[in-house]
């Protein structure tokens, strides 16, 4: 199995280097020729959308259909795929960060009972307790 630098992803998705862009195309269509997944971690996702969001200037709803078409691609599996997919969900429905989203299901799955945090947004998601300095 391979994983997937952030910029061979945003490539793919952007399309911004033509190059590059058919390169990446060609790397994951010959994973799925041959029948191997590429991995895609969630350093690599976050970084993803803070690109996507940041640099290319794609709206959330934008942001979060890539991702959900990036999870229906047999060609590409992700790094707790259950994070991320709860993640999307939260992100969505709520005002907070996608990091604090993905780091907040994150931890859950990883039995936490909460994530500590100082941010306002995050501090009123479902598994997240607000401090006060």
């Amino acid at each position: 199995m391979q994983g997937l630098d952030t910029n061979v992803l945003v490539r793919f998705l952007l399309k911004d280097d033509a190059r590059q862009a058919r390169t990446a195309k060609a790397e994951i269509d010959r994973a799925n020729k041959i029948g191997e997944p590429l991995l895609v971690s969630l350093l690599t996702v976050l970084e993803t959308e803070w690109v996507l969001r940041s640099r290319a200037g794609l709206a959330k709803a934008d942001v979060i259909r890539a991702f959900r078409l990036l999870l229906e691609t047999r060609e590409l599996q992700f790094d707790d795929e259950g994070s991320l997919e709860w993640a999307l969900f939260v992100y969505e429905e709520d005002k907070a960060d996608f990091a604090e989203c993905l780091m907040m299901t994150h931890y859950r799955r990883l039995g936490c009972s909460t994530m500590l945090t100082f941010d306002a947004a995050a501090g009123k998601l479902p598994g997240c307790s607000l401090l006060t300095a």
